[in-house]
This record gives C-alpha cells, sequence and structure tokens, in this order.
C-alpha cells in the first residue's frame, strides 16, 4: 500500500480553469482529466492525504468525487471547503485542518497552507502543503512542497517521489542558528 500527497483539485470549478491557466476548455474535461490521473496513480488500498481545496461549490457534490477515485483519503481542510464539511465530510477518513503524520521514519506535518518554519523542522521533519497553485515551486525552502496538481502534474505525488525531492535539496533547517540582534531603534 503506497502513500500519496495532493491537493487543490477544485472539482467543478470553472473558474480555477482560467485562474491557474490549467490545459483545460471545460469543467468536465478538468474533472475527468483530474480523476483519470488521479486513478493512473493510486490504487484501491493506497493511502491519499489531500491537502485542502477538493472540490467547489458546484452542482456537484465532493461525495460524486469521491465515489470515483481510487484510495482511502484524508482532507485537509482548504479554504474552499465549506460546503464539502458541511455536507460531505464523511466520505473522507479523516478531517482536519492540521495533522502530523509518521510514514515511516519520516515525520510530516501537512497542512493546507505552507508555513516560513513547522514543528520538527530541526529534526528534518517535512512539511507538505498545498493552496498557492505552484507560485512558490521556484522558491523551495528545505524539506517542504507543494503537493498540489498545478505543481505536480495533475495527479498525486507519492512519498517516495518527495523523498527524491528532497535528497537533492538544502536544508536551512538543520542547524539551529542564532538570530542576528537586532538594534533597538530609540
Amino acid at each position: 500500500m503506497a502513500i500519496y500527497f495532493t491537493s487543490d483539485t477544485h472539482f467543478g470549478h470553472e473558474n480555477i480553469i482560467k485562474l491557474c491557466d490549467r490545459p483545460f476548455q471545460t469543467i468536465e474535461e478538468m474533472d475527468e482529466g483530474l480523476i483519470s490521473r488521479w486513478n493512473e496513480t493510486v490504487s484501491e488500498g493506497d493511502t491519499v492525504y489531500h491537502l485542502g481545496d477538493f472540490s467547489f461549490r458546484g452542482a456537484r457534490g465532493a461525495d460524486h468525487y469521491r465515489a470515483q477515485l481510487n484510495g482511502d483519503i484524508h482532507l485537509l481542510a482548504g479554504n474552499h471547503d465549506d460546503r464539502t464539511l458541511k455536507r460531505h465530510d464523511g466520505q473522507f477518513l479523516s478531517v482536519n485542518q492540521i495533522l502530523e503524520v509518521r510514514a515511516g521514519r519520516q515525520h510530516i506535518v501537512l497542512c493546507h497552507y505552507p508555513m516560513r518554519e513547522w514543528h520538527g523542522v530541526y529534526r528534518r521533519w517535512w512539511h507538505l502543503f498545498g493552496h498557492v497553485h505552484g507560485r512558490l515551486d521556484d522558491q523551495p525552502l528545505g524539506y517542504s512542497m507543494d503537493v498540489g496538481v498545478d505543481s505536480n502534474g495533475y495527479r498525486p505525488v507519492s512519498l517516495e517521489e518527495i523523498a527524491e525531492i528532497f535528497a537533492s535539496r538544502d536544508n536551512p533547517f538543520t542547524e539551529r542558528r542564532k538570530p542576528a540582534r537586532r538594534q533597538a531603534a530609540f
């Protein structure tokens, strides 16, 4: 059983196509493309942590999309998940705002929003997030990563893929540094 991470699918959200320059012409094409890529990647029995903005306030509810997706899904609530949480939170194994998980020996802090520093950062814990739709991809920060679909080929990304990416990164948090003292401006 594999572990995957994703975010910001925005199922049923027409305007996200234009806002994020997604390569789809219609909501139907986007939804079908996202579902297809998800199911090509994730098998039944795999675990998926969805880091928010699962679906939008369209005509179809989160249950419609959830029924078509492989895997056991945990949801980290995003800023567009209000209707999903109100009507369909039972579609997910768990729903949280922030979550610390352990995958093998790796500790991971999960949240919809990116953080500059997170619990365990000095012990090489990872931080996975969404929300920014790839806007921080050219500014990586240690062992943190946008796992949203806009940054990852419109599909979930595996634990092993993330480990490979982080293996080639410098982590500015591996040593505690004393902050420079600031002079008081009196």
